[in-house]
């Protein structure tokens, strides 16, 4: 991992977002999709909103109107519960950073479309949050694999077991292991 460290330079993270909501509402938008195309569709769907995006927003929009940005019925799906549910309280985002990471993780995953991995992202992005290991996250995994020249990625389990290193900053070693990937090279 240290040449991998070497090699890539200081972690750097984006910014998190100023409003929970949106930012749940950016990973929905980004799960399974290439980034170029999950901007486009992100920005299009953001434009939808002139006053900004809100939960109550979200509801008021016309039928049609997310699918006709690109979105599509299963990540529409999934914004409407999310805006739902924080819009009646039976999710609340305020109090997020309170809480610890497995009391988040069963709220979040209560919302249509957030799992596990949608939840992790959130405590390392947007809260910062610096020991989370998702190893379910195949990139993880597989950035693990190529740091420790292993012909294949681990198995969720084997990976979480490897994780107690680098406790209490497992969030930045999963940060280094998408590096890997992105530089594509045994470390």
């Amino acid at each position: 991992m240290a040449r991998l460290i070497k090699r890539v330079g200081k972690l750097e993270l984006r910014d998190p977002h100023d409003d929970p909501f949106a930012a749940l509402v950016r990973s929905i938008m980004y799960q399974q999709l290439a980034g170029a195309a999950a901007t486009a569709i992100h920005n299009r769907f953001l434009g939808l909103f002139p006053e900004g995006l809100a939960p109550l927003a979200v509801l008021a929009l016309k039928d049609g109107a997310m699918r006709a940005v690109g979105v599509s019925g299963s990540k529409q799906a999934a914004i409407v519960d999310l805006a739902t549910k924080v819009g009646d309280g039976s999710v609340l985002l305020e109090d997020a950073s309170s809480l610890t990471d497995d009391e988040l993780v069963a709220r979040l995953v209560q919302v249509r479309g957030i799992g596990r991995w949608t939840a992790e992202m959130f405590l390392m992005f947007q809260l910062r949050r610096m020991d989370v290991w998702p190893v379910d996250d195949y990139g993880v995994r597989k950035g693990w694999a190529l740091t420790h020249r292993l012909k294949e990625p681990p198995a969720p389990r084997a990976l979480q077991a490897e994780g107690e290193l680098f406790r209490p900053y497992r969030s930045v070693a999963a940060w280094y292991c998408w590096r890997a990937v992105d530089n594509a090279a045994p470390v």
